[in-house]
Parts: structure tokens; sequence; C-alpha cells
């Protein structure tokens, strides 16, 4: 459901899964990936109304907080635990997904470091530049990057893993995500 953050602008917020139904989990990061990914497009849409204000500050916050903590986690997490059991999977487009979602992981950590740049200008400086074609280059890049990314892995990627793994694999997975977030 969403609602106000604490900036002012719409926020976000989804019912916990635990860590011990993996996939589950998953899941529910593809859901904050996108609402942050629309957070990110609605603070670009006030910045050009109303210009940078705290609004636009906090909710830079946000984003950044998200996408520094809990997307690398989710990233490491496909990265150790489903993409390896598919390398050999029999299913060619299974391995080529497997390869394209690898490649793009590496490729939003590279447009990761150029976004987190600008949304610390965003978030610190009182009065930041305004958003010039680049910046929109550079934001719909990766918002478009995960557009085709998550559908990929929720369609071939994971139905792949659930049917391969078995559930002490699963769980094992899913302890395992869970002690590298205390750590």
């Amino acid at each position: 459901m969403a609602t106000t953050s604490a900036a002012g602008l719409p926020g976000f917020h989804s019912p916990a899964v635990g860590f011990e139904q993996p996939f589950e989990m998953l899941l529910a990061c593809h859901e904050r990936v996108q609402r942050s990914l629309a957070l990110l497009r609605r603070i670009v849409a006030h910045v050009e109304t109303e210009g940078h204000d705290a609004s636009s500050r906090g909710a830079a916050g946000d984003v950044l907080r998200y996408f520094d903590i809990a997307g690398p986690h989710h990233h490491e997490d496909e990265e150790r635990h489903l993409f390896p059991a598919l390398d050999a999977h029999p299913d060619s487009a299974v391995r080529a997904a497997v390869a394209r979602l690898r490649a793009e992981h590496l490729r939003m950590h590279t447009l990761w470091a150029a976004l987190r740049q600008l949304l610390l200008r965003w978030r610190d400086d009182a009065a930041p530049p305004a958003i010039g074609p680049a910046d929109h280059a550079l934001i719909d890049e990766y918002v478009a990057l995960y557009e085709g990314h998550i559908p990929l892995e929720e369609s071939v990627v994971y139905p792949a893993a659930q049917a391969l793994l078995s559930p002490e694999v699963v769980a094992q997975a899913g302890v395992e995500m869970a002690a590298r977030r205390r750590q």
C-alpha cells in the first residue's frame, strides 16, 4: 500500500516476507524495486515542476537507501543461490536468461554508481543543478533495464530454479540470505 514518505512524496511499505520463503522474498524485493523506481520518476517530475525542496531531498534519500542496501543483497542472493544452479540447465533458454541477467547485474551496478552521485547531490545540495538530458538518459536506462530484467527473472529463472532446487537447498539459501543481512 502506498503511503506518504517522511519526505512528503508518496513512499511505500510492503508486507514482510520471511527468509524461510526465499522465492517469495525475492519477489517482494522486485515489488520494492519497482516502487523505488516509481519514486525516482516522481522525484524527477516533482523537481521539474516544483524544484528541489525538502520533499525531493528526502525522497532521494529513500531511493539511495533502497538501492545502496537492498539492491546489492538481492543481486547477491540471485548470483549465489539461483544462477550457479542453472548454469548447466538442459534448456538453453534458461542458460541464456541467466547469462543475460548476470550481464544486466553488472550494467545495473555501473549505472547505479552514476545515478547514486546524482541522487546524493539531490539529497545533500541546497540548490542542486537542474535535471539535464544526461540525467534523464541515465534514469531512463536504469529504469528500462529493470523493466526488462524483473519479468525475465520471474517468468524464466525463478520457475526453473524452483523446479530444480530441493526444499533443503532452498531452506539453506534462506538461512544464508538472512545471515548476510545481519552482518
